[in-house]
């Protein structure tokens, strides 16, 4: 390395370390993400495992005994003093009893807001008992008229799930390495904009490169110490994620999330091209804005394009296109490796291509503007 582009990093370092405040406020996404994200798997998981005890409204549930023990069989009962009924009714029509021993359709309403996010898993949880007795019923008429309930199925449907026990939590997998890779875009902001707008704004920036350096080496100083914040929070949430993971209840569910010394390598790997990347990214918009508090208020809102991409990819809604682009590319490869598949090297290899071209054509367009007296001064 360049002895002046060294002493640059070790000065961008110095002055990072000794706020320390700024310090714990740029780590404490690594810290605190983990753990909270840890937490809430563990509530979404007793509730997807083991869901409570549903108590709702039923009209007229003495004239429909065996449709009550169905619902009672899925957790599903009558309101009663002891406890609150949920915004869901079962209306039981008044004919049901004739309606059923003729062997006609029996009237059954169920009434609630579907638009209720809050009541709407637990109306189709009623609804799948009400028509899982509607089932039942249907297979004895069938048995008791002598036909065979086989006459109905045409086809023997055997599914067999191949997927490896990593591979079941894509939703889970997802949300976790999209906090993990969202860490090179925090935790080296706060260094990013103090080091360009906050120096500008200070007129260090002016005094150094009064100084017999390159602008290239003063870039390449900034950038490394910028980007070494932002590998640093990657390295941690990592480890943390490791650690607090542990304690979730996966098997619950059927699969596992393990995060090895193969997957920390990935990571690592894969991600410090996005650490470039992240780092230019920030200290160009830093550095063309006007005022400390601009390049804030510029970069919370740049941060929504690769929080957006991560988060699509996350939760496998985009294209395959996002397989070759920076950010979304490199999630898709640490999912695979995650669920146990083979890695996409292809589609990986030019993701990272272009975040390194982006890379460079970023450099060169922030080494040419710090040329610039309406950069450096503010103009």
């Amino acid at each position: 390395m360049n002895r002046k582009v060294w002493i640059i990093y070790q000065k961008e370092m110095l002055d990072a370390i000794r706020d320390r405040r700024s310090v714990i406020a740029a780590l404490s996404y690594a810290i605190g993400t983990p753990l909270l994200m840890c937490l809430v798997f563990v509530v979404l998981i007793e509730k997807f495992a083991s869901p409570d005890a549903l108590y709702i409204n039923i009209s007229n549930a003495e004239l429909a005994p065996g449709l009550i023990r169905q619902l009672a069989s899925q957790d599903i009962h009558p309101a009663g003093a002891e406890h609150k009924a949920k915004a869901i009714s079962l209306i039981i029509d008044t004919d049901y009893p004739k309606q059923m021993h003729s062997g006609r359709l029996a009237l059954v309403q169920l009434q609630g807001d579907f638009s209720n996010t809050q009541l709407a898993s637990d109306i189709r949880r009623v609804e799948r008992a009400v028509e899982s007795y509607a089932r039942e019923v249907a297979v004895m008429r069938m048995i008791a008229r002598g036909v065979a309930p086989q006459v109905l199925k045409v086809l023997d449907v055997q599914v067999q799930d191949q997927a490896k026990p990593e591979a079941k939590g894509g939703f889970f997998v997802g949300i976790a390495i999209f906090t993990m890779i969202y860490a090179v875009f925090i935790s080296g902001m706060n260094l990013a904009i103090d080091t360009s707008a906050g120096e500008r704004e200070r007129n260090s920036l002016a005094l150094m490169l009064s100084l017999p350096i390159r602008v290239r080496d003063l870039l390449l100083g900034k950038l490394l110490a910028v980007t070494s914040f932002a590998f640093l929070g990657l390295f941690m949430i990592v480890i943390i994620s490791k650690i607090a993971y542990g304690f979730v209840p996966w098997q619950e569910l059927g699969f596992n999330v393990n995060i090895d010394g193969r997957f920390i390598a990935y990571i690592l790997a894969f991600s410090l091209p996005v650490a470039l990347m992240a780092a230019l990214m920030q200290l160009f918009v830093s550095f063309m804005a006007k005022t400390f508090k601009e390049a804030q208020s510029y970069l919370t809102l740049v941060l929504i394009v690769p929080m957006a991409l991560a988060m699509i990819t996350g939760y496998d809604l985009g294209p395959e296109l996002l397989s070759w682009l920076p950010i979304s590319g490199q999630q898709k490869a640490l999912m695979e490796v995650v669920k146990g598949n083979d890695l996409p090297l292809e589609p990986l290899l030019i993701a990272t291509a272009i975040t390194l071209s982006l890379c460079a054509l970023l450099f060169w367009a922030l080494a040419r503007s710090l040329k610039s007296e309406k950069t450096i001064f503010s103009l």
